[in-house]
């Protein structure tokens, strides 16, 4: 009660206070207006210092009993204040850094890139003190290992406060008998790493390699975003000389209708500025070299591999997963430009055909992708095959290799070589994983993991942002769900691979203790898809849900 009626008199009196200085300030003709406040102040003054002295009176009548039950009031209501204050700290956006941003962002269905990861309009992605858990001094490592860098002094790279790391004998008491699963198949490779300092904390033949069907896309994304760069837009491009319009592709497989219907208004404006008015359509698809077509074939998860198409062939309306694809890719796209220009006032003759640009032909218009970031966070959410072939050519063509597919396995091998990463045995056979000739290690798919948390590698980033996020988006929004409910639900992120008879999951995980973990499971054989899933989907949890530290094996 005291401390109420000295709050209200302070209050009274600041009014007070600053009536008076109006009316000094105040001209004459406010004067009375003035006098009139700074009278009402003063009566408020005088009722707040009543309220007071009748507070202390009775305060100074109330028996001890009475005293005691209002001290009691007052420290439980600040103690439940307290309470409050932690379980909010405890559960809110410091329960891992990690959690409550997949939460938010996985849930949230805004027209951002990728997987709804990056805010629309925007080209940044979370810094790694906003991925990754906090450190503290950590060693300097050899290049490829990834994880957060020692400065001069020797300071570690995310705040001061140490998170004890996991102990490699209390993970193989916990993943070992998870492991050994059954439904995995014969061949069970696995790595998990300490995303802060790169160290090796489980292994079961994680030098070795094996098919790692999309988990590859990892890899894609690494040298894709070190070749290019995490701003670089890929262009699809109109071309004109004389009479002649040619759409020249680029390689953006996710190129739509309404993007050429803009390009075609441009090029009829920039035609009409030279009195043209009837054209020959062309397409150019030179910028890919060797086959279009993948080793498996026509199939609903990968179109004929061009640099020209429009939402990757599809043809069902649809925007991820499986569907059915046009014969020809190029050549639709190039028919929808020539009906856009007919719109536009642009009579086109016949059929556009294939052909390359020619030399001296003056741009008319041009049309740039998404990001390559965010081109990759699509890539990695929905493990979107056609976007992997065009990322890993694009690598290609940084490098100065043909845009194929052996030339972009080689320009990824090389791209990663230049990062120091561990590619004994690996082959990069194509950018999907798709191609059961591909091999890679866990040790490598962890180090990828890594190398993308290093604060000093800000472009890396997408890797970690694009990955799916266990029951909310992509291709593990229907995976740790059901009744009972996973424990990894909304914890995991990892890329998931699935072949017949082949099994991965790579990715990240933020453990009990607060410290992030990168890991990789590779199996081979298993008789069951479903069966094999949900076991690594457990081995995946119980990284989440582990502290780690004190193993039951060492007393």
């Amino acid at each position: 009660m005291r401390d109420t009626a000295k709050r209200a008199y302070r209050s009274a009196a600041r009014v007070a206070r600053t009536a008076a200085a109006r009316t000094r300030t105040a001209p004459a003709l406010t004067r009375k207006a003035a006098a009139h406040t700074r009278t009402a102040a003063v009566r408020v003054t005088d009722r707040a210092r009543e309220a007071a002295r009748a507070a202390r009176r009775r305060w100074r009548a109330a028996a001890p009993q009475q005293r005691q039950t209002a001290r009691l009031t007052a420290a439980s209501a600040a103690l439940g204040l307290v309470v409050a204050l932690v379980t909010v700290a405890a559960a809110g956006p410091w329960d891992s850094g990690q959690r409550t941003a997949e939460r938010v962002r996985a849930a949230r269905q805004e027209g951002g890139s990728g997987g709804d990861h990056t805010r629309p309009g925007t080209d940044s992605y979370p810094m790694a003190p906003q991925v990754l858990a906090a450190a503290g001094p950590l060693p300097k490592r050899a290049a490829g290992e990834g994880g957060p860098r020692t400065d001069a002094r020797g300071r570690g790279g995310t705040r001061p406060d140490q998170l004890p790391p996991p102990t490699a004998s209390a993970l193989a008491d916990t993943l070992e008998p998870l492991i050994e699963d059954g439904s995995l198949g014969a061949v069970r490779h696995a790595s998990v790493v300490d995303a802060v300092t790169g160290r090796q904390l489980f292994s079961r033949d994680a030098e070795a390699v094996s098919a790692p069907a999309s988990t590859v896309k990892l890899a894609t994304a690494v040298a894709a975003l070190t070749a290019r760069g995490d701003t670089y837009r890929i262009a699809t491009r109109a071309v004109g000389k004389g009479d002649r319009v040619t759409l020249v592709g680029g390689g953006d497989p996710t190129l739509t209708e309404r993007d050429l219907a803009t390009m075609a208004e441009r090029t009829a404006r920039a035609l009409d500025k030279r009195d043209v008015h009837e054209v020959g359509l062309g397409y150019d698809t030179s910028r890919y070299t060797g086959t279009d077509r993948h080793v498996i074939g026509p199939n609903e998860n990968l179109a004929r591999v061009t640099p020209l198409m429009v939402e990757e062939g599809r043809t069902d309306n649809s925007h991820h997963g499986p569907a059915p694809r046009a014969a020809d890719p190029a050549l639709e796209a190039a028919k929808i430009f020539a009906r856009e220009l007919a719109d536009e006032g642009v009579t086109v003759e016949g059929t556009p055909e294939e052909r390359r640009a020619p030399e001296g032909a003056a741009e008319l218009a041009v049309h740039r992708s998404a990001t390559l970031g965010a081109l990759v966070e699509r890539m990695l959410t929905h493990s979107d095959n056609d976007l992997a072939e065009a990322l890993a050519r694009q690598t290609a063509l940084a490098q100065g290799e043909p845009a194929s597919f052996r030339g972009a396995g080689r320009a990824v091998r090389h791209t990663l070589k230049e990062l120091g990463l561990p590619l004994k045995g690996a082959r990069f056979a194509d950018g999907s994983g798709l191609d059961r000739a591909d091999r890679v290690s866990p040790v490598l798919l962890t180090r990828l993991l890594t190398l993308a948390a290093d604060p000093d590698r800000p472009k890396l980033r997408p890797v970690l942002t694009g990955l799916p996020v266990a029951g909310f988006t992509g291709t593990l929004g229907d995976r740790y769900g059901g009744e009972r409910g996973e424990p990894g639900a909304g914890l995991v992120r990892a890329k998931t691979g699935t072949l017949t008879g082949v099994n991965t999951l790579a990715g990240t995980v933020v453990d009990a203790d607060g410290r992030m973990l990168a890991f990789a499971f590779m199996t081979t054989g298993a008789s069951g898809r479903d069966a094999a899933q949900q076991s690594l989907d457990r081995l995946a949890s119980a990284l989440a849900n582990c502290g780690c530290r004190d193993s039951p094996s060492t007393g």
